[in-house]
């Protein structure tokens, strides 16, 4: 029975419970945030707890965030994950709940604080090496997101697509730009230089994304952030996406068509094997 926190209160999942007046329930008014851990260290918590507060902000939540790092710790910890190989905590922060009307509540209300934890495990090795597939699917979502809102029923319909087609990922397109996955970010690859959309408001800034782009850069591979369009994806040599639990995963179809030969490509295992070794090293303590 897992262990989830909900509003300073540690409980069985199955005992906890919210009002119907909360207004994450009845507007999807709030946000989230996932973390990763490796061997119960969490990775890069200083940024995914920067995009939670640009969001509260964004949306003028008001809520204190000083107690979460040791909130997620304490997750792990009773959810028997500290030594889990790979795990992850989900943070949601909604306005909290008050009577139903579309403005702000006219007197101040408590946020509703809600975290689970779990532990995550990779594709196996084969799995990986064949290789992942995508299907385009038209971009939906509000102009706004780059805040990592909990209202996503447009990235919900774009995944069943891509779940209907009898493939892995779905890859967004607006105005003829390839710009994200339905909760990843997208890379091509064209020769040696890898590119992928910068961050704007029409993109979630993607943590994942931000690491990999450094750890690429690291390596001496180019990198560009600028518009893929659609049309240059025939030319692409290499496509993955990054995510909080997508890591790296290489994309060798889209649309039904090969992206380069139709097999994982040399600079997405360049960064793949870097970043494995050195989240591995992390979760030893190195670093």
């Amino acid at each position: 029975m897992s262990i989830v926190h909900l509003n300073g209160a540690y409980l069985p999942a199955e005992e906890a419970r919210i009002p119907v007046t909360d207004r994450g329930f009845l507007f999807a008014d709030g946000v989230y945030e996932v973390t990763p851990a490796y061997r119960g260290r969490f990775f890069l918590f200083e940024r995914h707890l920067a995009r939670l507060q640009r969001g509260l902000c964004e949306l003028r939540i008001d809520f204190d965030t000083r107690d979460l790092p040791a909130m997620h710790g304490e997750l792990l910890r009773r959810n028997d994950l500290e030594g889990a190989e790979a795990s992850i905590v989900y943070l949601q922060v909604t306005r909290g709940a008050a009577p139903r009307t579309h403005a702000f509540p006219k007197e101040p209300v408590a946020p509703t604080v809600y975290a689970f934890a779990k532990e995550y495990r990779r594709p196996s090795e084969e799995r990986w090496e064949r290789g992942f597939t995508a299907v385009t699917v038209p971009d939906r979502r509000w102009p706004r997101a780059d805040i990592k809102s909990i209202s996503l029923l447009p990235n919900v319909l774009a995944q069943q697509a891509a779940v209907d087609a009898g493939v892995d990922d779905a890859l967004l397109v607006k105005d003829g730009i390839a710009l994200e996955g339905a909760h990843n970010n997208f890379f091509a690859v064209f020769g040696e230089t890898i590119a992928t959309h910068p961050t704007t408001n029409v993109t979630l800034h993607g943590i994942t994304r931000e690491y990999v782009i450094g750890l690429a850069r690291e390596l001496g591979i180019p990198v560009e952030e600028r518009p893929v369009m659609v049309e240059e994806l025939g030319r692409a040599t290499e496509a993955f996406y990054t995510g909080t639990t997508t890591e790296v995963r290489p994309t060798v179809r889209i649309d039904g068509k090969p992206v380069g030969d139709g097999r994982v490509g040399p600079v997405t295992r360049r960064i793949w094997e870097a970043s494995v070794e050195r989240v591995t090293a992390w979760g030893r303590g190195e670093g």
